[in-house]
């Protein structure tokens, strides 16, 4: 079965890898990380998912990092004090590798490369990238075509080296390529054509103590992702955490 069209993609939470000393899931796009106006957030679903045996009860998770509402993919929590000091320093020190899929269907002005700024507070939610650098927010990115599927799309690994709100959002928006289906950092007609965003956090590599830790979770749901054009994208790239970004 295709990845991207399994049903169990689709659901708010699943897990993707299960430890004493951390948890590992895959979030769906639209849930926020808290809950809002009457919707559960990811960590309420996940601590309904221990109550219910779903995922095994164990020492207290603690979250290490943030996934927007628009992003699916993959979230990680600390289980246990001790391992949310050392788990959230190597998220704090840029000693996790993460790495994202990004769709777009604007020309970007480069294909790929950097994109490094302060990021300042705009109207409406925004974020703008400034071109001042005092503590910039590096995103690194790099982009194929995804040819038969519709004019201009391209498929984006991006790999943030900060941690900054939106940076990947605001990052190709800067390239003049604003993430397809993103109601907030592209046009807002157009983004209600989409069934989403198409930011998804696919893999991760971190070290806890002397465990090396890897976690991949294929860009799921939505049509776009769906679609072999896109598949055969992906996969001709290769191992992901081998390209040079």
């Amino acid at each position: 079965m295709n990845a991207a069209s399994d049903p169990d993609s689709a659901v708010p939470i699943r897990v993707v890898k299960n430890t004493d000393r951390y948890l590992i899931v895959h979030k769906a796009p639209g849930v926020s990380f808290h809950s809002q106006e009457g919707d559960s957030g990811a960590l309420q679903l996940i601590r309904q998912l221990e109550e219910s045996g779903v995922i095994p009860a164990g020492p207290r998770l603690f979250p290490v990092h943030r996934l927007d509402r628009v992003t699916s993919g993959l979230l990680v929590f600390a289980r246990g004090r001790k391992q949310a000091t050392l788990l959230g320093n190597e998220f704090r020190h840029g000693r996790v590798k993460k790495l994202y899929i990004a769709l777009s269907d604007r020309t970007p002005s480069k294909k790929q490369g950097g994109v490094s700024g302060d990021m300042e507070r705009g109207r409406n939610g925004q974020w703008i990238l400034s071109r001042t650098h005092h503590n910039p927010a590096v995103t690194r990115f790099l982009s194929k075509p995804i040819p038969g599927r519709r004019p201009g799309l391209r498929l984006y690994v991006v790999a943030p080296r900060t941690g900054r709100t939106h940076q990947i959002r605001v990052a190709l928006k800067s390239l003049g390529a604003p993430i397809l289906g993103d109601p907030l950092y592209g046009r807002y007609d157009l983004a209600r054509l989409e069934d989403r965003t198409y930011l998804h956090a696919v893999a991760l590599r971190f070290n806890l103590g002397e465990e090396a830790v890897e976690a991949y979770d294929p860009p799921a749901p939505g049509r776009e992702f769906e679609a072999p054009e896109f598949q055969a994208a992906l996969a001709a790239l290769g191992p992901l955490f081998d390209l040079k970004i």
